[in-house]
């Protein structure tokens, strides 16, 4: 059994596999985040039981369930993939911090930011041209609700982090190595985190 079987027998969910049924130019296939990184990640002292995680292109929920389990925040999870939707609502109704966690059929282009929102993931789920929308919907929650928002970039890719070194309402708080995790690195098994500002 493999370490993703089994905190995924543990947290009571399914959310082994790849998925790029519906993937296009813009939007990336499902590729669930490796749990020794949300290990690193839950042991970074960034989520308490007081954040509000959002997960855009949440897929099957694993990042949502893991987190909510292993520090108490609460998560929200988004998706534009029906399928991949249905999958994390199955999930929840036997997942063991299931009551944390709140799933959304949407895309994220369309998304409104909830005020209790303060912490946000992304392992590169969609274009730099969506997420320049999402940045404009950050923009709006926070000009109506300020607060501390943190942005966690998973595996980046070229095209993020040029946009992440030229966004002027974000600035750079840390980069937490992840390479060391796996026996074959490329470099790009990182976190970076920002903070957001207006």
């Amino acid at each position: 059994m493999t370490i993703d079987s089994e905190w995924d027998n543990i947290l009571g969910i399914r959310t082994t596999g790849r998925d790029d049924s519906i993937a296009d130019l813009v939007r990336f296939p499902y590729e669930p985040t490796d749990y020794c990184v949300l290990e690193r990640l839950a042991n970074s002292g960034y989520f308490t039981k007081r954040n509000t995680l959002l997960d855009y292109g949440c897929g099957k929920g694993r990042v949502d369930f893991f987190l909510a389990y292993q520090t108490k925040c609460r998560a929200i999870g988004i998706e534009y993939n029906e399928r991949l939707f249905a999958r994390a609502k199955q999930n929840k109704q036997q997942a063991v911090a299931g009551g944390r966690v709140a799933f959304t059929l949407i895309d994220a282009a369309d998304y409104t930011v909830p005020a209790e929102v303060d912490r946000v993931f992304f392992f590169n789920p969609f274009s730099v041209e969506i997420l320049r929308l999402v940045m404009e919907h950050l923009a709006a929650s926070y000009e109506q609700t300020p607060r501390e928002i943190l942005l966690f970039f998973y595996y980046p890719s070229a095209y993020y982090c040029d946009y992440l070194a030229a966004e002027e309402r974000l600035i750079p708080v840390e980069t937490i190595p992840c390479g060391d995790l796996f026996k074959e690195s490329d470099g790009r098994e990182e976190v970076l985190v920002y903070k957001f500002l207006v």
